[in-house]
């Protein structure tokens, strides 16, 4: 794993590496032990940024919730780590219902939440501030987790984005966190909240959204890369894999490891399972047609997902899981690929016949 790590300037004083480490199976997948090893492997690699979520991990319960905050926490003290050598995100829960011990649901992202939620990761976290701190979704309705479209009759009273942006910003000021970012946004929401920000009121501006974005997701596509190229928010590419399906391991006569998040999990992970439904037949002929395309050309098929998420002008980091070291070396190998035009156009034919499904 001795290759250079390519970063890139999230912000003026911030680099990030290309790869961004996702930590949403430490504390239930992954125990403390395998999740230490994991964590120092992607720091040698030369990973510098890792997310984290206060919900973490998944499939999301009360007796785990918060784990992996606390498990990236430790791992910092145990190495002596200087805090300065890596970038922390994580995530303020948005209102849900189903998760009624973070905050009895939540119930909104008002004020009070999400300092709330900032003062509890940075508690778990054993850090003094945040680098990225997101709105892990909006406090709106809108269209997500394998929904398409936007139905006005599901619209309900939400609190304001001002009121969002204040509470941020007043963390800001009192040095808790540095940077902030959406995530499973919209069009709509980014220029909302740039809105705000460009108001007058000395607010901070948003600088990342991080969104699904993967060879069997491409929506980013459609409007968010005209919005985000043009007020200058970096994406941070979420589910490059498309949670593992597009390595190929499930389409094995076996079904794929017993262990593998989709097997483990089924039933119980509903965000995951509403997208990433292998029983829709566009999803596996889709998934199967790029591990062809790999195969066509020699490389294995999580060169093909990483690569071709990297390649993205608009990336500024794909964000990965990796419950396994060897899943977690197949990804860094995969910072050195580049997909040529032979391989790029073999890849939106697929893309024009079986458009994103898993939107």
């Amino acid at each position: 794993m001795a290759l250079a790590m390519p970063m890139f300037n999230l912000a003026p004083d911030m680099r990030v590496s290309r790869l961004c480490l996702g930590t949403m199976t430490f504390g239930e997948q992954n125990t403390f032990s395998q999740s230490i090893q994991i964590l120092d492997r992607a720091f040698d690699a030369g990973i510098n940024f890792f997310d984290s979520a206060e919900m973490y991990p998944v499939p999301q319960r009360a007796e785990t919730q918060g784990r992996s905050e606390e498990f990236f926490g430790r791992w910092i003290k145990e190495r002596k780590i200087p805090r300065d050598n890596v970038i922390f995100a994580t995530k303020v829960s948005g209102p849900s219902g189903q998760m009624s011990w973070i905050r009895n649901g939540p119930e909104s992202l008002d004020a009070w939440n999400i300092t709330e939620a900032i003062d509890n990761s940075l508690l778990r976290a054993k850090t003094d501030y945040i680098d990225l701190y997101q709105i892990h979704w909006p406090d709106r309705y809108v269209p997500m987790f394998g929904e398409t479209e936007y139905d006005p009759l599901l619209n309900f009273s939400s609190v304001s984005f001002e009121e969002q942006i204040s509470a941020l910003s007043r963390a800001v000021d009192a040095g808790k966190i540095r940077y902030i970012g959406l995530s499973n946004e919209t069009p709509y929401g980014i220029m909302k909240f740039l809105q705000v920000a460009e108001s007058g009121t000395g607010y901070p501006r948003i600088v990342s959204v991080q969104n699904s974005y993967n060879l069997l997701c491409r929506t980013f596509d459609l409007a968010m890369a005209e919005c985000c190229h043009n007020e200058r928010v970096s994406l941070l590419a979420y589910s490059p894999l498309a949670m593992g399906i597009l390595s190929g391991k499930y389409f094995s006569p076996d079904g794929g490891p017993d262990d593998a998040r989709l097997n483990l999990f089924r039933g119980r992970y509903v965000e995951g399972e509403s997208r990433y439904n292998l029983s829709k037949a566009r999803i596996r002929q889709a998934a199967i047609s790029y591990c062809e395309i790999a195969d066509k050309y020699g490389i294995h098929p999580v060169s093909l997902a990483i690569g071709f998420v990297l390649r993205h002008p608009l990336v500024a980091s794909a964000v990965f899981g990796a419950t396994k070291i060897w899943q977690l070396e197949e990804v860094v190998g995969a910072i050195t690929v580049e997909l040529g035009p032979e391989i790029l156009a073999d890849i939106n034919k697929v893309h024009w016949r079986l458009p994103n499904p898993c939107p």
